[in-house]
């Protein structure tokens, strides 16, 4: 007599390693397209609050096999990650089932619509895959193994979509974790400055296009059931291209903020569950920015902002990250007096000039004790000095540029927060792009680079701004933060002086006596030549200081447009300035 395998959500129940769990759960949308997902729950019958995700990684590859080198660098690096389970289950960039749902959680992992097993168009952030992502919401709270209350997790894009789902209001959302996941499409992510980035037609080539639906036969299978990842159908390459956008070509035809990019930025006055939102002081490019903005910005009462350094994925991993996530889950989701509610609401690893970090508490971004403090380019003399200085300094308009050394310091200085800076600047060409970089000077003179999310060995921070694009949102920006409006450009006369604002992004360095602080003001990517470029397993170029986060799409920068001499100018109508957040020590 054959024994009855029990089912949940109308699948079998496949019961290991201390889990059920419900394999390729389908979930059908409002236009009847059927989404898959995988459930694992506590060993123990009972109904528990759920913590989803929604994304195109495809939930059938494993980290180990999808993203060797960044499993490898994490695992050996940091033990923690990996004790205490099978590790057969991880995922990239989404909890480890094993750790959670011993704590009384359900994990559900959902393929987004045309990646993975989840058949569609491949659509990222738009409006299609945001009401996909909140039907799903709906439906775990719904399912017999859920008590009917949804939180969100995850790192990056699991982050990035929770900030335009949360503004959509599902009713059974209760609480989301963005760890670093960028919340401005335009700003943070697809257009820095107003300088197209091209690391999303990279990201698509590599990331997505490899685990689409219809991959069938010709994609990997999952090491626990054998499924392939990509779906049992194995469609033609001309019926996959059918089967989704020309991600990259639709950002680069999209060159201001347009209804394009309003889809895929939330609303912020409609976000208002509870949020934890972690940012990574190396984020430059893509993540930092959306972590502190969505906390300044999010309409939410109760909101915690944590920042810290290491690469992209792994403090999400460790205990020390978990923890956090577990505390905030279990207070907000589960109501436990757990000491959350008594936490301040910035939590910082603080971060010294050797890359080490020490934990200190805040009640608000930027810091109250804040001193905002003004260095001026000496043009003449390379140097970042106290007080204006006139004069004018020309370099190549798509060279590295100029660079600019304050005295060694008297005594240790920190600056956290965010960073600006002033200049005035004329092109001979039509248009001019500027790239700022802070880089940190030790003691003894050598530059100090510092673990990046995606590079390891990246500067203290970076801003970008097109001259054309340097009208400013008056009611958005401080002298600290300039917010510019990009919805039309600015007339750049060749050869008129024009005063512009530059964000850099924030940053945390403690630099001891006897340092510098360097700014390179120029016309391309920064690039760190002093070291040895690496490559990563899931990135096409390798990494020279600014991570895949690139600025050398030859159609967004022809040099027909930007090709000549850019000047700064420092006078009595304007000068060129710095602004840095000083904190007392």
């Amino acid at each position: 007599m054959t024994a009855t395998v029990p089912e949940l959500s109308g699948v079998p129940v496949d019961s290991r390693d201390g889990m059920r769990i419900l394999w390729d759960v389908p979930i059908t949308m409002d236009d009847g397209n059927v989404l898959r997902a995988d459930v694992f729950l506590p060993a123990e019958d009972g109904a528990y609050p759920t913590l989803l995700s929604y994304g195109p990684y495809a939930k059938g590859l494993a980290f180990q096999e999808g993203y060797p080198t960044a499993w490898e660098t994490m695992a050996s690096q940091h033990p923690d990650v990996v004790e205490g389970s099978t590790n057969a289950y991880q995922n990239w960039e989404v909890v480890d089932p094993e750790k959670w749902t011993v704590h009384g959680y359900a994990i559900v992992r959902v393929d987004s619509r045309g990646c993975g097993r989840s058949p569609g168009i491949v659509d990222h952030f738009s409006r299609r895959e945001t009401q996909d992502f909140h039907d799903c919401i709906e439906w775990a709270a719904a399912e017999p193994w859920s008590d009917g209350n949804v939180g969100l997790s995850g790192v990056s894009y699991f982050g990035m979509n929770q900030w335009l789902v949360a503004a959509t209001q599902p009713p059974h959302l209760r609480a989301i974790c963005v760890w670093e996941g960028a919340s401005d499409f335009y700003r943070d992510a697809s257009h820095h400055g107003g300088i197209l980035s091209t690391f999303w037609q990279h990201w698509y080539d590599k990331q997505v296009k490899s685990v689409q639906y219809g991959l069938g036969e010709r994609g990997p299978r999952h090491p626990v059931t054998g499924q392939l990842v990509c779906g049992d159908e194995s469609l033609t390459d001309e019926e996959l291209a059918a089967n989704r956008v020309d991600f990259g070509a639709e950002v680069r035809a999209h060159p201001f903020i347009d209804d394009y990019h309003r889809d895929r930025t939330p609303e912020w006055d409609r976000i208002t569950v509870p949020l934890l939102t972690a940012g990574n002081w190396g984020g430059q490019g893509l993540h930092l920015r959306g972590n502190v903005e969505g906390f300044l910005q999010a309409g939410s009462e109760r909101k915690w902002l944590e920042m810290h350094g290491l690469e992209h994925w792994t403090t999400y991993y460790m205990d020390y990250g978990r923890e956090i996530q577990l505390q905030f889950f279990d207070h907000v989701i589960k109501g436990l007096d757990n000491g959350w509610d008594q936490r301040p609401p910035v939590q910082l690893q603080v971060r010294h000039i050797d890359d080490t970090y020490e934990e200190r508490w805040e009640e608000a971004w930027p810091l109250p004790a804040t001193r905002w403090t003004d260095l001026h380019l000496d043009l003449g003399n390379g140097t970042l000095v106290p007080e204006p200085a006139a004069g004018s300094l020309a370099y190549d308009a798509m060279s590295a540029g100029v660079a600019f050394r304050t005295e060694p310091f008297a005594e240790e200085v920190e600056l956290t927060g965010p960073v600006a800076a002033e200049l005035r600047v004329s092109t001979t060409a039509a248009d001019a792009d500027l790239f700022l970089t802070l880089r940190a000077i030790d003691p003894d003179g050598n530059h100090r680079s510092f673990v990046g999310a995606v590079d390891p060995h990246i500067p203290a921070t970076q801003g970008w701004l097109r001259l054309s694009h340097r009208e400013l949102d008056p009611e958005r920006s401080t002298p600290y933060r300039p917010v510019h409006t990009h919805v039309a450009a600015a007339e750049v006369e060749p050869g008129t002086p024009y005063d512009v604002q530059v964000e850099l992004w924030p940053t945390s360095l403690v630099l001891p006596a006897g340092s510098r602080l360097e700014l390179l003001v120029g016309g391309r990517d920064y690039a760190d030549t002093s070291l040895p470029p690496i490559t990563m397993s899931n990135f096409k170029n390798q990494m020279t200081g600014c991570g895949p986060f690139l600025h050398d799409d030859p159609e967004d920068r022809p040099e027909g447009t930007f090709a000549g001499t850019v000047t700064l100018h420092a006078g009595a109508e304007g000068g060129c300035l710095l602004r840095l957040p000083v904190v007392p020590r």
